[in-house]
């Protein structure tokens, strides 16, 4: 398999899916690529890539680093394609293999900051939508002029607070999924969540 190589997003990568490709299940599709079907993981790839890559980003705060995290994450999707059980959605399982090579990537190197020509890369996509899910208040705030003291309070949340936010937010996540994805509790999970939320109000109320 060639590497995976994320396309600057533009046009093509935002415009909502096509109505025959958006009434396939993504499950469906993963299917199709395990048979032979290589289609099937491009369209897997253009409705999900920008979202894992987002995750990745503002929690490894380095273009690089997600870069690479994404590639790894779609190899691995690609790699175990055909042992897939549909006993979880496939964008649970997905973040969950996003969430592993992201905590890898922490162990081997300390995030930096310079993450800020990236966010702009991908900025009209945020603002935009990807086509994929329906528009959250976190998705509206990073889509106003505001959005650099957005991302600037994502950073500074504790990394498994931030961790746990950015799942349902970006990949709208119940809660019972993010316990599951981060190996604690469900109240764990809930209070992660709830305290992210709190301190971003804090945090915000005077930019938003």
């Amino acid at each position: 398999m060639e590497a995976v190589t994320r396309p600057d997003p533009g046009p093509r990568d935002i415009l909502p899916l096509m109505q025959g490709e958006a009434a396939v299940s993504d499950e469906e599709l993963l299917r199709r690529y395990a048979t032979g079907q290589a289609s099937a993981f491009e369209q897997l790839y253009r409705r999900h890539e920008l979202r894992v890559f987002r995750y990745l980003l503002r929690n490894l705060r380095n273009h690089a680093l997600a870069e690479e995290a994404l590639q790894e994450t779609w190899f691995a999707v690609a790699r175990e394609a055909a042992r897939y059980q549909p006993t979880a959605r496939f964008t649970t399982w997905l973040f969950t293999i996003a969430h592993h090579r992201m905590i890898d990537a922490r162990r081997a190197t300390r995030p930096t900051v310079e993450w800020q020509a990236a966010e702009l890369e991908v900025q009209q996509a945020v603002a935009i939508g990807d086509g994929t899910h329906v528009a959250t208040p976190y998705a509206a705030a990073l889509a106003s002029e505001q959005w650099e003291a957005v991302l600037r309070a994502l950073a500074t949340l504790p990394e498994e607070q931030r961790q746990a936010f950015l799942l349902q937010q970006e990949a709208d996540l119940s809660v019972e999924d993010i316990a599951a994805i981060c190996e604690c509790s469900f109240e764990t999970a809930k209070s992660r969540l709830r305290y992210a939320r709190s301190k971003l109000r804090d945090l915000l109320q005077d930019h938003l």
